[in-house]
């Protein structure tokens, strides 16, 4: 049922979104999440506290945020379950979790903006889906960073919360909504973060490795179907430079979007005014992209999103029941 659960999932969020009337009406379960990782954050992560103080309220947060949103989840679960209909329910708070509407429509924006608005557009475009400064980038910088963004949403965003489903059902991928919510919010090597944050930074590694994997070769075989795009490419890019992502996961979507295009991602960039010396992600590929680069790799992206719907749905009509 949970691999049928995900199949589902998937193709309703295609097709469907997650609806802006629903979100001005009720919001969206990263929302709520993140609510209550904020309101956490601000009670237990007091700046006089030790390091090691701080890393032990911040594995207590993390516990709790994931035992509120599995818990929920699976009394939700059972509740749709119950009544009529209630695959049909369920199948629709599930869609709520994958996002490949939105991260297109996100990436688009920003190839939209940079031709239509020029580069200071652009830059306020992509300044909603990255987090390097966004005044210190020039055009191709921007498609850079977007097509990025783009490679590792997709496994982040996309691809880890069909899994989850697809192992745990609604608790699974709830789980790793909460996890990867808490990752974004307070997983950062700040001052305030380091140590309250470290809980929720290494679990979101943990739980995104497959994900990551399964990208990258998504990619790989999307690069076969994309005129232009090369596989080959794409696995050299992987076995030569995923590895040297800061990431341990967000390199293999990077470096196979990259190979199978052409192009370079990641490399040095400015963070909140410190530059981040990097390797690039497609090292020796073209670094001056420009706005059919970013439309190249959301046609990759599409095919790849295709090509993971269709292996969910093999995959649960192979154990579905004689």
């Amino acid at each position: 049922m949970y691999l049928f659960l995900a199949f589902l999932a998937l193709l309703t969020e295609r097709v469907f979104g997650y609806p802006d009337w629903v979100y001005r009406l009720i919001g969206h379960p990263v929302t709520w999440i993140g609510a209550l990782v904020s309101a956490l954050d601000e009670r237990w992560n007091k700046e006089g506290d030790t390091p090691p103080h701080r890393r032990l309220w911040g594995i207590v947060a993390l516990a709790v945020v994931l035992a509120v949103a599995v818990s929920l989840s699976l009394v939700l679960e059972s509740l749709l379950l119950a009544v009529p209909f209630g695959l049909i329910l369920v199948v629709l708070v599930a869609a709520s979790l994958p996002a490949q509407r939105s991260l297109e429509q996100h990436v688009e924006a920003v190839a939209a903006a940079l031709e239509t608005g020029g580069l200071p557009a652009a830059r306020r475009s992509v300044s909603m889906i990255v987090g390097r400064d966004p005044e210190n980038l020039d055009s191709p910088a921007v498609c850079r960073a977007a097509i990025e963004s783009l490679a590792e949403n997709f496994s982040d965003g996309i691809v880890a919360p069909a899994f989850w489903l697809g192992v745990g059902g609604l608790a699974g991928g709830a789980a790793y909504k909460a996890v990867n919510t808490a990752d974004s919010m307070i997983g950062h090597r700040t001052d305030r973060h380091e140590a309250f944050g470290w809980a929720s930074a290494r679990f979101d590694d943990l739980v995104n490795l497959p994900a990551s994997r399964l990208s990258g070769a998504l990619f790989v075989a999307a690069a076969c179907l994309v005129p232009g795009a090369s596989p080959t490419r794409a696995i050299a890019a992987i076995r030569r430079d995923a590895r040297y992502h800061r990431s341990p996961n967000a390199g293999w979507p990077e470096a196979a979007m990259a190979g199978a295009l052409g192009v370079a991602l990641a490399g040095p960039r400015s963070y909140g005014g410190h530059m981040i010396e990097a390797r690039f992600m497609g090292e020796g590929g073209r670094t001056n992209l420009d706005v059919s680069d970013i439309r190249r790799a959301l046609r990759l992206a599409r095919v790849a999103d295709a090509l993971l719907i269709v292996i969910f749905g093999l995959a649960a009509l192979a154990i579905w029941p004689a």
